[in-house]
């Protein structure tokens, strides 16, 4: 597909909110993918170092 300007591009023939809506929730999935895994487990460590405080203060 061949597009004129830059506008066109974005427009995609009418269709660009779509496709650039489609785009943009993918990323959003894709980020959040790769961070709730490194932030659960930042969680986790955070948490197993209190635990391991308190026992060792008990």
């Amino acid at each position: 597909m061949s597009f004129t300007s830059f506008s066109d591009f974005l427009a995609m023939g009418h269709h660009g909110l779509y496709v650039w809506s489609a785009y943009g929730i993918s990323l959003v999935v894709l980020a959040i993918n790769v961070a709730a895994p490194i932030l659960a487990r930042r969680r986790y460590l955070q948490e197993e170092a209190r635990r391991l405080r308190r026992e060792r203060n008990q």
